[in-house]
Order: structure tokens, then C-alpha cells, then sequence
């Protein structure tokens, strides 16, 4: 009964005009938050930690809404919430900046030498920067004139999506040392995320199998 409604309620351009106005004020509020903790102490008695794990949580909650969308617009025949995607996860982006930027600022004093040194070492950090890459390509390439200008390979890239999904709540696992039961809680979502489009991605990843296993072996001479 309720999913036939939904069916019947249709996404009109206005009506996704002030779904994205909402994102908008939400996305603000959250701002507005992290900037009143900061600077009155909301954040307890490491605020250099509670910052940054707000900022991280921001962009991993952000990027879970970004990809529940296809998923929602499938069940609910509503694709117009396809729209609202760019918006989503351009905002998932400025949540991973301020979270990298926390850290590099307030942990490493902005020197650039020891964040290369420190994401060799540490695994946690190797797979956000991987994550933290991936998000910045597809911030950079969600223009629609790159869009027309990359053709199928635009969705080849954006495909890339689907490892950021994995790898950010890993990332968040292993960076904190207790109360780990929010971060699997975030690791059993984005699983399920990625369930949801098990076609696609077992079709994603058997042409990458193919084109990898089609590629030619250099023969070396024997000197």
C-alpha cells in the first residue's frame, strides 16, 4: 500500500527544487554545528579527534545518501531522485576536504612530508587517501560539460564509487581504537549498499577481469 503511493506521488522539478533547497539548509546546519563546537568546546576533551570524526561521519553519511538514491528511485519507480545525486555527493566531497584538512592542520601542523609518511605507515590512512582520491575525481568530473566531453567513460570512472562505499567505513574501523560498534554499524549499511546493485558490480567487475586478462604479454628476449 505505502510503495503504491509512492509510485503515485510524483517528483515534479519543483518539488526536487526544494529537496535540494533542504540539502542545502541540513548541509548548513551541519556547518553551523561543527563551527559551534569548536568553538565553545563541544567537542570534549580531545577536540583535535571530535573534529575530525565529526567531519569524517558527515562525508560517510553523505556519500551512504548519495548511493541510496538508486536504490530508492528503482523500488519506487521515482526518477527524479536521480537528481539529486551531483548535489549529494559534491557535499560528501567538502566533508572529506574539512576532514582531511583537520588533520593535516591540527595533527601534522600542514606538513605535507609526514602526511605522505604517515598513510605509508598506517593501512587505515593508505585506504581513506584512496577513498579521499576516488571522491575528488568524481567531484572534478560531475560537471555536466565533462560529462559530455568524457562520454562512456565518465560512468566508467563514477563506477569507482562503489570502492569509496567500501573502503570510507573500513577506514573508519580501523581508526578508532574502541566503541566499535557505530563503525561496524556503517560497515553493515555500505554492505548492503553494495548488495543492492550485486548485478552490476559482478557485471563491473568481469569486464575489468576480461579487459585485464586480454591485455598482452610482453615477451622478453633471452640474452
Amino acid at each position: 500500500m505505502f510503495t503504491r503511493h509512492v509510485q503515485q506521488y510524483r517528483l515534479t522539478p519543483t518539488r526536487i527544487l526544494i529537496m535540494k533547497g533542504v540539502i542545502h539548509a541540513i548541509s548548513l546546519f551541519f556547518v553551523a554545528v561543527l563551527v559551534y563546537n569548536t568553538l565553545n568546546g563541544g567537542f570534549g576533551a580531545d577536540p583535535i579527534k571530535g573534529i575530525e570524526h565529526f567531519t569524517g561521519k558527515a562525508g560517510l553519511n553523505t556519500l551512504i545518501l548519495t548511493l541510496l538514491l538508486s536504490p530508492l528511485a528503482k523500488r519506487y519507480k521515482q526518477g527524479g531522485l536521480i537528481r539529486l545525486r551531483r548535489l549529494l555527493g559534491l557535499y560528501s566531497f567538502f566533508w572529506v576536504i574539512l576532514h582531511l584538512s583537520a588533520y593535516l592542520a591540527l595533527d601534522l601542523n600542514f606538513d605535507w612530508a609526514l602526511l605522505g609518511s604517515e598513510i605509508i605507515k598506517r593501512p587505515y590512512l593508505a585506504i581513506g587517501a584512496v577513498s579521499w582520491t576516488i571522491l575528488l575525481l568524481l567531484a572534478l568530473t560531475s560537471p555536466k560539460s565533462i560529462q559530455r566531453r568524457l562520454g562512456k567513460s565518465w560512468q566508467k570512472l563514477h563506477n569507482w564509487v562503489y570502492l569509496a562505499l567500501l573502503l570510507s567505513p573500513i577506514h573508519y574501523y580501523w581508526s578508532v581504537k574502541s566503541g566499535l560498534i557505530e563503525p561496524t554499524i556503517y560497515l553493515l549499511i555500505c554492505a548492503f549498499l553494495l548488495y543492492c546493485r550485486q548485478q552490476k558490480l559482478k557485471a563491473w567487475l568481469a569486464k575489468k577481469y576480461t579487459a585485464y586478462t586480454a591485455k598482452p604479454i610482453s615477451k622478453t628476449s633471452n640474452r
